[in-house]
């Protein structure tokens, strides 16, 4: 599927599942592997770039069995853990595709294992920063080659890592993750102070695991040597999914749709529903009596048009909703304006995230300025449609079909099979919505 054809739509209503969250299907894959015992995942995520972990893992010696698979609650799979400092060298190098959470905590995990491995990835993959991550892990003890901070990689790994104290410059949760990750393998405390709360869910996945994780403020901080204990999972739906159907409910007159079975992490969910409400869309949220299992909290969201109003999107609000800023900018091309500021890191994403958004906007008709952290959405008139390139970018893909319900006219979308990256039934379930 490298075109899709989107018509414009009167309203969006219905009830949808969405698929396993990615973020968190990373984080059990990973901490499975590495874990004393088998794991079963029940609704890992469907979208590609989860299956690039998998495939990176099963390169590591890592048996990895499919038990089940439905295209609504996901995949079911049974992972038998190889404890730490397990892993096999791999006997070619690792493929992990479009995803940079794939590269960047697996890479977390890799420096403590005394072997070479390269990892590599997609031409999009290969033009994202690694830096971030080569630093602290070679302060640790590990040994980094790239091609000037960007993949593939190769890593020498060393039993002997360090526990360090380490200040990431940028907000991520990647970074932060891999550094956690390795530190469980260290001698003594790693600590990791983050400038700006990031999702929780690495912290979440070690509890399940069974690893005593400290939070003091910004600090969090996990004891190296712990061994982590095989379990069942179940995996939440992905809010970041979930933000799409959120959206074209809030975008349109006479729309209602029902999100189930969504996780409701505060550091991943509060923040889209927020911005949300701000702009003037009703949003109910129902938590479930309990969390899942692996304490992540799950419920129902349920959003409403409303009068859509002008609002800001603060530096500091970023971090948790980076995911999120094209489909929000997609909303305000409904109506009311946008304004982000501090959202550089989107230049950095599976491609220019500012730039290529700016440039497939003004193809559909929209008034947007750019600005070298973030942009100004102009909603004041309605978009005509047109023609658009998602830049092999499964959020831009998603999120220019957004605005498109709300064009005058048909929008082509190129490159719209990278919704599969995350979402692979993103356009059957948007034809279902309509409907």
């Amino acid at each position: 599927m490298s075109s899709v054809l989107v018509r414009p739509a009167a309203r969006v209503r219905g009830r949808v599942r969405p698929p396993g969250d990615k973020s968190i299907s990373h984080r059990y894959a990973l901490l499975a592997a590495i874990a004393d015992g088998v794991s079963t995942i029940h609704g890992y995520s469907t979208g590609a770039d989860c299956a690039s972990t998998l495939r990176c893992l099963r390169g590591l010696g890592v048996r990895i069995d499919e038990t089940g698979r439905d295209p609504v609650a996901g995949i079911d799979i049974r992972i038998e853990g190889r404890g730490l400092r397990g892993l096999m060298a791999p006997s070619s190098m690792l493929d992990a595709g479009n995803s940079g959470s794939t590269m960047r905590m697996l890479a977390g995990i890799l420096a403590a294992h005394p072997f070479s491995a390269s990892i590599t990835g997609d031409e999009s993959l290969q033009r994202r920063p690694m830096r971030r991550i080569i630093v602290p892990l070679e302060r640790m003890g590990a040994r980094i080659s790239s091609s000037d901070g960007r993949p593939p990689l190769t890593i020498e790994g060393s039993r002997e890592l360090t526990a360090i104290d380490f200040e990431p410059d940028v907000p991520s949760a990647q970074v932060k993750s891999a550094v956690l990750l390795a530190g469980l393998h260290a001698g003594g405390v790693t600590r990791v102070l983050e400038p700006l709360p990031t999702r929780d869910h690495t912290e979440r996945a070690l509890d399940a695991f069974g690893v005593t994780v400290t939070i003091d403020g910004r600090a969090v901080s996990v004891k190296g040597e712990q061994r982590l204990t095989g379990r069942p999972l179940d995996v939440p739906g992905d809010v970041s999914s979930a933000a799409f159907w959120m959206v074209a409910a809030a975008a349109m007159p006479d729309s209602e749709v029902t999100i189930e079975h969504v996780g409701l992490n505060p550091t991943r969910a509060a923040g889209i529903i927020d911005i949300l409400r701000r702009i003037g869309a009703e949003v109910d949220v129902i938590p479930a009596e309990s969390p899942s299992p692996s304490g992540e909290p799950i419920g129902t969201i349920v959003v409403r048009h409303r009068a859509l109003v002008s609002a800001d999107i603060a530096p500091e609000e970023v971090p948790g909703v980076i995911d999120e800023l094209p489909v929000l900018a997609a909303l305000a091309t409904h109506g009311g304006e946008l304004r982000v500021r501090g959202a550089q890191e989107l230049r950095v994403k599976e491609s220019d995230r500012i730039s290529a958004l700016a440039e497939g906007f003004r193809r559909m008709g929209a008034e947007i300025d750019e600005h070298p952290d973030g942009f100004h959405v102009h909603g004041a008139h309605r978009l005509t449609g047109g023609e658009v390139d998602a830049r092999n970018d499964h959020r831009l893909a998603m999120a220019f079909a957004i605005a498109a319900l709300g064009a005058s006219g048909p929008t082509t979308i190129h490159d719209a099979g990278a919704a599969a990256v995350s979402y692979p039934e993103f356009f059957s379930v948007l034809e279902s919505l309509r409907a």
